[in-house]
């Protein structure tokens, strides 16, 4: 199983386009050992020719011009995207399905929850129908397990994990089975299975069974503390508000994943004021000796 890191930022990327924070400054004057990231996306494939698209971020252009292996080689107009699966609806996860409006229908698989609000609060689904169209996959969110046709050799195990539906959403404040999911995904051939899920804020049992039986973790490495937006000065809500688990502190990614053994472990989805961005910092070296690694875009993961 081949799997691209497309973008490892989280919302916004990195710098965010009208942030003068800490990481941004620096980053911008070249005064900071780091990387520039954009919007988290990945693509996973079996056989490095038919791709499975793992969320559209706003990014999805730049991210495509700079894998080869993904671009035309076939007719006038080609892909290797073969199928999309989405993880929920969030605008950093779905605005780039408009970019893919002038090819063929998009296959998208993705839960009902995420369905409605793509056809509702924010219609994207609709939008497309005036170009390439739709063709919806429903998803189930109890951890039954999928194939796709055009996606040779993998299996797909989603389930539902808590959290709360976009600002957008109409069930925003009514939270539902299906707002946002994890994913295994097993290779039938040889039964190497990752685990993926850029958004955790709580440590469920279907969580860490998931995380306990895969050959590698790919998971939130939104915030470094529970209180980072606040310290900064750039929000009022708590990483848990937010829908996502810290890395550092009681109960944080690290203690969690230092329960997890015999597996690698990846961080995804990288917010521009988390301090981990900066290679030099205590919290990076942190990770390290905790055997944690980092994301960037272009990072390539083979199982």
């Amino acid at each position: 199983m081949k799997i691209r890191i497309l973008g490892s930022g989280a919302g916004g990327g990195f710098p965010q386009w009208n942030c003068n924070c800490n990481n941004c400054k620096r980053i911008r004057s070249g005064e900071m050992n780091g990387k520039a990231r954009t919007q988290s996306s990945i693509a996973v494939s079996s056989d490095n020719i038919n791709w499975l698209l793992i969320n559209a971020s706003p990014d999805i252009r730049a991210q495509l011009e700079a894998f080869p292996a993904i671009q035309p080689k076939q007719g006038l107009r080609d892909t290797g995207i073969k199928a999309v699966l989405l993880m929920d609806s969030q605008i950093d996860h779905t605005t780039g399905l408009l970019m893919l409006r002038e090819g063929k229908p998009l296959d998208i698989y993705c839960s009902e929850m995420v369905k409605q609000d793509l056809t509702s609060g924010f219609p994207v689904f609709n939008m497309l129908s005036h170009y390439c169209t739709v063709n919806h996959h429903p998803i189930p969110v109890d951890g039954s397990s999928f194939t796709i046709p055009a996606i040779a050799d993998l299996r797909f195990y989603t389930q539902a994990l808590k959290s709360k539906a976009p600002p957008y959403s109409p069930h925003r404040h009514d939270p539902h089975d299906g707002d946002n999911i994890g994913v295994v995904i097993e290779q039938i051939s040889t039964g190497k299975k990752l685990f993926y899920s850029p958004g955790l804020g709580e440590l469920e049992d279907h969580v860490m069974t998931a995380m306990q039986t895969a050959d590698c973790v790919l998971v939130d490495g939104t915030f470094w503390t529970e209180n980072e937006m606040i310290d900064q000065q750039l929000s009022k809500k708590k990483a848990a508000e937010m829908g996502h688990l810290p890395q550092s502190g009681s109960g944080g990614m690290i203690e969690i994943l230092n329960t997890v053994q015999n597996t690698r472990k990846i961080l995804i989805h990288i917010n521009n004021t988390n301090p981990i961005l900066d290679e030099d910092s205590e919290p990076c070296h942190i990770l390290a000796k905790n055997g944690i690694e980092v994301t960037y875009d272009g990072m390539e993961i083979d199982l």
